[in-house]
């Protein structure tokens, strides 16, 4: 059970970083898009700050569960909730999409530290 985990915990820790420091470091394309879909700028910060105390987070989570699956259920509903300004600002629904599975993903994540403890 242990490679399942740490395979999807390093997939979605190295996706998730990839859009997180954009949105930490304020880059001008991340906000124009995030201010496209109604999140102003502090709070793309904000988000940015949350998406890496997630991954944080999961990558605790590998040396001790109960921090991996509290950081993989709030990843889960911060990724459901860009799913769902995704879909308020009438994105193509590949935009919501990919969120929704990113989301998944941290579920799934969750679910198998349960599992296997």
């Amino acid at each position: 059970m242990r490679i399942p985990i740490i395979t999807l915990t390093v997939i979605l820790a190295s996706v998730l970083i990839a859009v997180a420091l954009p949105k930490l470091l304020g880059q001008l394309e991340m906000r124009n898009r995030m201010a496209r879909i109604g999140v102003s700028a502090g709070l793309t910060r904000t988000i940015g700050i949350l998406e890496i105390a997630g991954i944080a987070g999961l990558l605790l989570g590998l040396l001790w569960w109960p921090v991996g699956v509290a950081a993989a259920v709030g990843l889960t509903l911060l990724l459901i909730g860009a799913a769902v300004y995704h879909i308020r600002a009438k994105d193509p629904v590949p935009m919501a999409v990919v969120p929704v599975a990113f989301a998944v993903a941290a579920a799934a994540i969750a679910v198998l530290h349960v599992l296997a403890n």
